[in-house]
């Protein structure tokens, strides 16, 4: 198995630098079947990337320990799903995975164009090639996922408890596929300045491919965030750390990218912009995959250190470079085809809308980076926290919000006076009268910045509902169709422009979910022996009992031990009472001579938080426990003393004795409680805003009627010209 899968990856290898080589030659030369062969090897590059891919899952799932990434990240108690998923856990892994992705995407889009856009085909390829060459020369040659081990171990190392959950497992694949997604728009905006063919063809013929890198990254954010809220602990979802912030920023500018083209598909304009744009999102792309593994800031998403950092920031410095002096260089073939007529316009919206993503980004970097800099520049490492993240970020979120409810209903060139009548005078009143109901009824004035974006949120969905409420009305008047036919009809016929006006509610929804939950959110923190009650907001929750488990982990993990707890919940106003079951997970540290003895290894090893959240779309009711395990160190010790050497099986019995006696004694434990209003709604508005991007990404008949004929028109152009 090791040998046939590092021989696809040397193969790989080889059909990489041969898609780079004859890809050129071919665009050189103008010889068609040297570029036609470039595209094959990026067809066969994925055929043996997806064969070595499945020899590593194979080893994963049999526990083929021989395998040195096998041992890393699994063992044979490991749960299926974990075996299954922890490949993308190791450093070796996450590479195959991003040149397996980026393998995919290539030979996706070098099909759907292999008659389209003959002259920056040849190009992207090579720039594809070159990126899958890179990945798979570090596969090959430095961190191979197909290293053997010459005394395979009886066990495994497991993988690490803060990765068993399933939105981890597929947070990193998703995340990924953004980020690999990204290098498609990338390569052929490369093959657009090599060329000087720098119209809005590339962008036509890979905006589907942005659309869907963006969807991808920002629901990779979207699970990253969950996990966080439920695995780690801590009571929040996002921590602007840094691995954190790696993910956002190009998802920022990418974001950027994708209202920026369409002024240049509309107006022939922001041809440099968009160039930039796009070189951004990749080198932050890359940037991002290398801070993962790097080490070089502290995060809780890092696990393990690289020892790839110089080639990695080597290759996004080539990268960086490389397209710089490109863009530099054909600058005269960026020059715009029109001037901004006017402020008041769409297209004038949408710049302002990508410099304050781009201003946002470049908080981000700026914050995240700041250890380094100020090391390098005063010698000692400083840090910034969270609060200064959002005195910046929040100010610019605020614009965003009422930019997004603003551009996509100005005409484009100019709106008149009239139009801006027609368009706002609704959501503007709908907006105030929001705006008075919050001073009225609610607390929002505690939080002024919260305030403003309640109102800023209702503007944003007054203008969608408008929009298709105009739209189904005036189709409704043409057709006669019944109301709910004709809003299914509308949308059906213009996907792009409802699925972004839906994106656009779903992220307003969102940023309210975050402005409600950051601004009102009760906390309580309480150590409590059974019988005893803690008050958090408007719920009272009484310590019932203890919970012991011994090898029977209810969250699927694996893990031996679980503590937790039994809490009776009812709300202060005598209304709902539910009960919530918090626990602990404990693992085994490695070795049965650590400092805890053979038994006492069960509860010094890591351990990982199951809170309990009773979910609601007004609030969610969120606890997590601490058990206080000191109550049975005398146990352990005892147990060390007189059992260590007894069979395993009779082991088994004296931990199971010591896990119930947790139980039965009853120790305090501490409770972090929280209620948080309408954070639900942070998951809701993502969710609806991927529902948007895949309502924009399906393709319309007429889409592809026309598709087919420019396709007929090309052939029979060619067809005319040669005769």
């Amino acid at each position: 198995m090791a040998a046939v899968g590092s021989a696809c990856l040397f193969v790989g290898l080889l059909s990489a630098v041969f898609a780079v080589g004859a890809s050129l030659y071919g665009a050189r030369t103008g010889r068609r079947r040297w570029v036609d062969s470039s595209r094959r090897a990026m067809y066969a590059l994925a055929a043996l990337l997806v064969v070595a891919f499945g020899l590593l899952e194979a080893a994963y799932l049999t526990s083929d320990l021989s395998l040195e990434i096998v041992t890393e990240s699994s063992s044979t108690d490991t749960p299926t799903f974990y075996k299954l998923t922890g490949l993308w856990s190791t450093q070796e892994g996450s590479l195959l995975l991003w040149a397996l992705l980026l393998s995919i995407f290539s030979s996706a889009v070098l099909y759907a164009t292999r008659r389209r856009l003959r002259e920056i085909v040849p190009y992207a390829t090579a720039v594809l090639g070159a990126v899958a060459t890179f990945f798979l020369t570090l596969s090959v040659f430095a961190e191979s996922p197909f290293t053997v081990l010459a005394t395979p171990p009886v066990e495994g190392n497991g993988l690490n408890p803060l990765l068993r959950h399933p939105a981890m497992m597929i947070h990193p694949p998703m995340l990924y596929s953004g980020y690999v997604g990204f290098s498609i728009p990338f390569a052929f905006a490369i093959g657009a300045l090599v060329t000087g063919r720098t119209g809005a063809d590339w962008i036509r013929a890979t905006r589907r491919y942005a659309l869907v890198a963006w969807s991808f990254l920002g629901f990779g954010i979207m699970l990253g965030a969950l996990w966080s809220y439920s695995e780690l602990g801590w009571g929040g979802y996002w921590a602007w750390d840094p691995v954190e912030n790696a993910s956002l920023m190009p998802w920022l500018v990418g974001t950027a990218f994708l209202h920026s083209v369409m002024v240049q598909e509309k107006r022939g304009m922001l041809k440099v912009w968009n160039v930039s744009l796009i070189v951004a999102t990749f080198v932050l792309a890359l940037l991002g995959t290398f801070l993962v593994r790097s080490g070089i800031l502290s995060s809780i998403h890092a696990f393990g250190a690289s020892t790839l950092g110089a080639p990695f920031l080597a290759f996004i410095a080539l990268v960086l470079v490389g397209s710089v002096v490109l863009v530099l260089a054909r600058l005269p073939a960026l020059r715009t085809e029109a001037r901004l007529d006017s402020l008041v316009s769409r297209e004038a919206v949408f710049v302002g809308n990508n410099l304050v993503l781009v201003g946002v980004c470049f908080v981000i970097f700026w914050g995240t980076f700041f250890p380094l800099i100020s090391e390098a520049v005063t010698g000692t490492e400083s840090s910034v926290g969270p609060p200064w993240f959002n005195r910046y970020v929040t100010p610019l979120a605020l614009v965003l919000v009422l930019l997004s409810g603003i551009g996509p209903v100005l005409a484009w060139r100019r709106a008149t006076p009239a139009n801006l009548r027609r368009v706002f005078l609704v959501p503007v009143a709908v907006a105030a009268i929001a705006l008075l109901a919050l001073l009225l009824f609610t607390p929002a004035l505690e939080s002024v910045p919260s305030l403003i974006m309640f109102t800023l949120v209702a503007f944003v969905l007054a203008v969608v509902g408008q929009e298709l409420w105009r739209g189904t009305a005036a189709r409704r008047t043409m057709t006669r169709e019944p109301l709910p036919v004709a809003l299914g009809r509308l949308v059906a016929r213009n996907r792009r422009r409802y699925g972004g006006y839906t994106v656009h509610a779903g992220m307003a929804v969102l940023f309210l979910g975050v402005a409600a939950s950051s601004a009102f959110v009760d906390q309580r923190d309480a150590r409590l022996v059974p019988g005893q009650t803690a008050t958090v907001g408007d719920y009272e929750l009484t310590y019932r009992e203890p919970t012991a488990r011994f090898l029977d982990d209810r969250s699927g993990t694996g893990a031996p031990v679980t503590f937790g707890a039994v809490l009776d919940v009812r709300r202060r106003d005598g209304g709902e009472s539910f009960t919530l079951r918090p626990s602990r997970n404990y693992y085994a540290a490695p070795g049965a001579d650590g400092a805890g003895g053979t038994f006492g290894r069960f509860f010094e090893g890591e351990s990982t938080t199951e809170v309990d959240v009773r979910w609601g779309l007004r609030r969610d009711l969120w606890t997590a426990v601490q058990p206080d395990i000191g109550a049975l160190s005398g146990a352990i010790r005892e147990a060390n003393r007189r059992f260590a050497n007894l069979p395993a099986e009779a082991q088994v019995l004296v931990l199971a004795a010591i896990v119930e006696r947790y139980r039965s004694e009853a120790p305090p434990a501490t409770f972090r409680t929280l209620v948080s209003p309408m954070i639900a709604w942070i998951w809701v508005g993502g969710s609806v805003s991927l529902l948007g991007a895949l309502l924009a990404l399906w393709p319309t008949a007429g889409a592809r009627s026309r598709r087919v004929t420019s396709l007929y028109a090309a052939r029979l152009g060619r067809e005319l010209s040669g005769a």
